[in-house]
Formats: C-alpha cells, sequence, structure tokens
C-alpha cells in the first residue's frame, strides 16, 4: 500500500495544498505548529480515522473556510490505484467517495487504505485511562478484521440504548422498564460476549510481539506484555447484567460489558502505568503500534502506511535509532522538528518554512 499523492482544501492551516510522496521514507521537517501533523491526519482521515488528536470533525475545517476537501491517490500492491475524496462541512452531514462512487459511512473506507499511526499521544495508551486502550484494543480488532467494526458499533449501539432506558426508568423497575431491559440485555450479552472473546484472542496473538519489539527498543532486560481483565470474571455476561440490574437501575447506567474493560500492560512484573519510567511507557507504547502492524501484515497480506508523528521527541538516540530498525520497509511519513538521528537518510524532505499560510518545499533526499 502507498500513498501517491495527498491533495487539500481548507483543511486544518492549509487553504490549498497538494503533495507527491516517495514510496520510501519521506520526512516532514519544520517548526512546532505550523502543520506537519495536519499532513498525516489528512491521510489518516482518507483511511476512515478520525482526528489523530480527537478532535471533532468541525476542528478539521479551516478558520473561516465552510467545508474541508480531502483527495487521496493510493497504490495497492497490485498497482490498481484508488482515489479517496472526502468532504467536511459544517451544514451538512460529510461526504466520501472512493473511485467516484459514495460511501455510506467513514468507517467502510477502513481496509481501502490501510495506515498504522505512531503519535505523541501514544503515551497515553500506557498512562491513560482504561477507555484508551480499550480504544487501542478495538482498532487493531478492525485493522486486523475490517469486518468486526460491525461487531464494535453494535456493542456501542446497544449501550446507548440501554443507558438511555436505564435514565428514563428512573430507578424504577415497572413491567414495561423490565421487559424491555431483558431485550437489551440479551442482545448486549450476545455481542459483548463475543467482542470480549475476540479482544482476547487478539490480545493473545499479539503478546509475543510486544515482548518482543519492547526488547529491541528499549534495549532492557525486563519483559513486556498485557493481560486482559474482563468487568465481569469468568461468567457469561447475561449472568453478570442479571446479578447487576438493580445497580444499574440505581445509577442508571451499565456498569458491566465490554465497556469497563481494561487491557492491564506490564513491564518487568510490574503495571507499567505506575512503574514504569517515561521512557520504558514510551517504548512500550511503540511495541503495542509495532506488534498491530505486523500483524495485520501477516493476517491480511496488505503493507499498512506508516505514519511518524513527532515520534523522536521523548526518545534518545539509542531508542529513536532502535526505532527505525524495527520499522518495516514500506512506505514510512514522518514528522520531526529536529530532523532525523545522524546518519539516517530519507528518500524525501518535505520542509515546511515558519510562515502563514505555511508553504510546502519539497525536497530530494536527506540525512
Amino acid at each position: 500500500m502507498q500513498v501517491c499523492s495527498l491533495s487539500l482544501t481548507d483543511f486544518r492551516s492549509y487553504a490549498r495544498v497538494e503533495l507527491e510522496f516517495s514510496a520510501g521514507l519521506t520526512v516532514i521537517v519544520g517548526p512546532n505548529g505550523h502543520g506537519k501533523t495536519n499532513l498525516l491526519e489528512a491521510v489518516g482521515f482518507a483511511a476512515g480515522m478520525g482526528s489523530l488528536r480527537g478532535a471533532p470533525d468541525g476542528a478539521l475545517i479551516r478558520d473561516g473556510a465552510d467545508a474541508a476537501v480531502v483527495r487521496c491517490l493510493a497504490r495497492a500492491a497490485d498497482a490498481r490505484e484508488v482515489l479517496i475524496e472526502g468532504e467536511l462541512a459544517r451544514s451538512r452531514p460529510n461526504r466520501v467517495r472512493v473511485n467516484h462512487q459514495p460511501v455510506a459511512r467513514r468507517r467502510d473506507l477502513v481496509g481501502v487504505l490501510t495506515v498504522t499511526v505512531f503519535s505523541p499521544e501514544d503515551l497515553d495508551l500506557v498512562k491513560g485511562e482504561p477507555a484508551r486502550r480499550r480504544r487501542w484494543i478495538d482498532d487493531a480488532l478492525t485493522a486486523v478484521r475490517p469486518s468486526l467494526g460491525a461487531l464494535r458499533s453494535e456493542v456501542d449501539r446497544i449501550l446507548r440504548q440501554r443507558n438511555t432506558l436505564l435514565r428514563q426508568a428512573g430507578g424504577r423497575a415497572t413491567d414495561d422498564v423490565v421487559i424491555t431491559l431483558d431485550v437489551w440485555d440479551s442482545k448486549l450479552a450476545a455481542a459483548g460476549d463475543e467482542l470480549r472473546t475476540r479482544r482476547q484472542e487478539l490480545l493473545g496473538a499479539l503478546s509475543p510481539r510486544i515482548k518482543s519489539y519492547y526488547a529491541q527498543i528499549a534495549k532492557g532486560r525486563d519483559e513486556a506484555g498485557g493481560a486482559y481483565m474482563s468487568s465481569w470474571g469468568e461468567e457469561s455476561l447475561a449472568e453478570a447484567l442479571a446479578a447487576a440490574r438493580r445497580d444499574d437501575l440505581r445509577r442508571a447506567t451499565s456498569t458491566v460489558g465490554p465497556h469497563r474493560d481494561d487491557v492491564q500492560l506490564r513491564i518487568g512484573g510490574l503495571p507499567s502505568r505506575t512503574h514504569a519510567s517515561q521512557g520504558e511507557q514510551r517504548s512500550l507504547a511503540l511495541a503495542l503500534r509495532l506488534a498491530v502492524d505486523a500483524e495485520v501484515r501477516e493476517r491480511r497480506d496488505v503493507q499498512p502506511v506508516l505514519l511518524l508523528d513527532d515520534v523522536f521527541s521523548e526518545l534518545d538516540s539509542v531508542r529513536a535509532a532502535a526505532l527505525l530498525d524495527a520499522l518495516p520497509l514500506s512506505q514510512r511519513i514522518l514528522t520531526t522538528a529536529a530532523g532525523l538521528p545522524a546518519g539516517v537518510r530519507s528518500d524525501q524532505l518535505i520542509r515546511l518554512t515558519g510562515e502563514s499560510p505555511p508553504p510546502v518545499l519539497v525536497g530530494e533526499g536527506s540525512s
């Protein structure tokens, strides 16, 4: 998989920009705050992702503009070209097309263009709240098997409906509430048990890769790994929901289910969230991303485009070099404010100046 070109209109800080990308390592260099991440974010949007920084779609539209347009031309391993076009508007629904054909939902882009993203926010995978790790494992599931995106959406839909019912019940278990709650509990039990099983299976497959990549990047002797922590233990979700019903009605929310689970990460047998150094946490976060990327490559026989946003900022020179050595030799698009580690040469250099709006200057090769 390769991103060949990118055209943006009124996207983030760019009124208009057009770029072509090398099939190897492209390095985007420029001062902080002048649009490096915005370019990666546009590629991520074309791949069916939301904002890399968790911003709402409206924040992707340039200030003063009514709509933004992203056009991305990609090439698959069989040389087949795919044109992905997306329009984000403030006053109407977003529109997405693939090869000029409308796509109903942005998540349907998953699998058309496959990317793996490394960003400074990845540190939250290790030190942040459980929701961040649930999103990571669910994103991984969808990347490995795009069809599982429907299961993830179904669980979210059922939880929204169940929680709405619990709020409306006002703590009262009337006959109507009990009958309707039985329906949603049955649906949640089936979909939630399956989602937990899928997550556990994938984490089991990823664990040896996480251990290997962490050892490669951290250059230490401690082992890294993860364990799935279920909010309903070994029983079925149907049993757990029945046991929690009174508490759920009282609290007006669903207290058990896949939305309450966690992936506990450890280094040297200790929780990495509380016992690891910043460098160890960063190395583990990178190992998590590399493990998923490797699993996608093996299971789907695709070569994801690697998007690396300012990943060297918190790594020492040894870990930075180790990360580059660990990266697969597919297309890599990397942003940095300071340049590459010594001795590393890129295939393409895109330099952003500090002016506004930020022009883009393209050069070939850098070290």
